[in-house]
């Protein structure tokens, strides 16, 4: 359901008709394309995936009768605890979200923050790679939101401050473990990257130029204080994450250090970055799981490992999934006053 007046291309912004009409044109041709190729496509995605699982099962077929007796009798306490400990992280994730669009004038409910970022989340597992910001773009419009430029640097700066948080965790707990055999170099330059693109002299006119297509003009400064906070604060959600992984690991009968913690965040933090950046792979099945079955064996044996790896992919589906489903049934029942109207500021008339 769209907002009042929400199909009418108009926009404050000076050129935004030709930019939209632009726009439609395009999508109308790479729909056409894609419409005509797009089985092909799907099957290479597939193809690709399955060809990579295979591989990986290969690769730990003399782990799995380990690993296959710790799943069977995983301690249900301890599944339960991290799955409890899951939720909070997603939950705390959508705080630094939620604040980047506050600061640029877009005050949205909390429960609708969730729900948003739950959708996008599940959006992954659909090939294409697009579905994920594009998921949550939606999301928001059915609550009024209609500057999409905006939405879309939002998801942005908040991709590339999480990563850099993760990454930060990861190379600072390294102080915290043994020898860890870890791509190091390509984590720093990777993260030193993204900084670089983050300051704002750069961010906002590469947004804009990324964004033009969507109607951008122009996109707001995030003042640096403010992402000082949020990369503060999303490098504490990365801790959160890795208490979930050390709850997995004990689930299936490991016995890592508590020290070991800050290290498992960063080892979260890396999966998340490589599933990201594998678009063939629909929420990075399969290369997500084998980047954080290598780091792991720096802390716990091999059928460990590859246990608490599994039992990661079925705990952030189903919670990724639980979450999107209550914020939807409590949608349903209670209705906030006023939610049903556009938020106030940071918004333009254009579609």
């Amino acid at each position: 359901l769209s907002p009042p007046g929400d199909a009418v291309a108009t926009s404050a912004r000076p050129g935004a008709l030709v930019s939209h009409v632009s726009l439609q044109d395009r999508l109308s041709r790479l729909a056409a394309v894609f419409g005509r190729h797009r089985r092909i496509s799907l099957a290479l995605q597939v193809a690709v995936v399955a060809l990579l699982l295979g591989f990986l099962a290969y690769a730990v077929r003399g782990v799995w009768a380990d690993a296959a007796p710790r799943l069977r009798h995983a301690d249900l306490l301890d599944l339960g605890c991290a799955c409890v400990v899951l939720t909070a992280y997603y939950l705390l994730f959508v705080f630094g979200w939620q604040r980047i669009l506050h600061a640029w004038h877009i005050d949205i409910s909390y429960r609708v923050a969730v729900q948003s970022e739950m959708v996008s989340m599940l959006a992954k597992y659909v090939p294409g790679g697009v579905w994920t910001p594009a998921a949550r773009v939606v999301a928001l419009r059915r609550a009024g939101v209609t500057d999409t430029p905006l939405v879309l640097a939002s998801i942005l700066l908040e991709a590339g401050l999480s990563a850099v948080a993760g990454v930060l965790v990861f190379v600072l707990s390294l102080a915290f473990v043994g020898s860890v055999d870890a791509p190091l170099l390509p984590l720093v330059l990777f993260a030193l990257a993204v900084v670089v693109l983050l300051q704002p002299r750069i961010f906002r006119p590469v947004a804009r130029r990324l964004l033009r297509p969507f109607g951008a003009s122009d996109v707001p400064e995030l003042p640096l204080s403010t992402m000082f906070v949020l990369l503060v604060y999303y490098s504490f959600s990365w801790l959160v994450g890795g208490l979930a992984l050390f709850l997995l690991l004990r689930s299936v009968g490991g016995d890592p250090d508590p020290a070991a913690i800050p290290f498992l965040g960063g080892v979260s933090a890396v999966g998340a970055i490589v599933a990201v950046l594998v678009i063939f792979a629909p929420s990075g099945v399969g290369v997500r799981e084998a980047s954080m079955y290598g780091l792991m064996l720096a802390v716990v044996p091999e059928g460990v490992a590859l246990g608490a790896t599994v039992l990661n992919r079925v705990a952030i589906t189903v919670v990724e999934a639980g979450l999107l489903l209550g914020t939807a049934i409590a949608w349903r029942v209670r209705e906030e006053p006023g939610e049903s109207a556009p938020p106030t500021g940071g918004q333009s008339a254009s579609t």
